[in-house]
């Protein structure tokens, strides 16, 4: 059975060296939605609870939000951080509140003090899929994602890795010393 979660990003990107109407910055709504698989928890009877998907996904996710996407050889890139270096809001500025986690991975680096995420190839809705499902494929068993911007859609589909040991209380997975890191419960 899955559990299903979604979640909305405004983002601003551009197709660089692309030729039409997206080489221009613009920005989007997207809608991210992640389906995480795994059998029925019979203590509290549910695959895994949507609130703590969304805590989960939500560190690296935060990161794509009210941001800017670019990929990592289109020149805005080095200008907005010399921007953001001049005007003194590149590093830790106190008004800036929606950072998740910094990352990096093959396939994006995140900026979180600067609000922008370098990608390696061209921001699409099949390249958000992959970027996500590679940082939060060892976090959530995820079997589907989806992302939809705009008129753009697309889908893929993941085999299911593994059975999570969950908290018969409150439904989360069990640390390695298998305690409930929500409410404690020992295994």
């Amino acid at each position: 059975m899955r559990s299903i979660t979604s979640f909305d990003l405004q983002y601003a990107h551009r197709f660089y060296g692309f030729k039409g109407e997206a080489q221009y910055l613009h920005g989007h709504t997207g809608v991210l939605t992640i389906e995480v698989e795994d059998t029925v928890n019979e203590g509290v009877n549910m695959v895994y609870p949507c609130n703590e998907i969304k805590k989960v996904a939500w560190g690296v996710l935060q990161n794509f939000d009210h941001a800017l996407v670019l990929r990592q050889d289109d020149p805005l890139v080095p200008a907005i951080l010399g921007v953001y270096e001049q005007q003194g809001i590149k590093n830790r500025h106190p008004q800036n509140k929606m950072k998740g986690e910094a990352f990096q991975s093959e396939l994006a680096t995140a900026y979180p003090d600067s609000r922008l995420v370098v990608t390696k190839e061209t921001m699409t809705v099949e390249g958000m899929i992959k970027i996500v499902y590679d940082l939060l494929k060892d976090k959530l068993n995820i079997v589907k994602l989806t992302f939809t911007s705009g008129v753009n859609a697309a889908s893929a589909e993941f085999e299911s890795r593994k059975s999570i040991d969950r908290c018969p209380l409150c439904g989360v997975e069990l640390n390695e010393d298998g305690v409930c890191p929500k409410c404690g419960y020992r295994h």
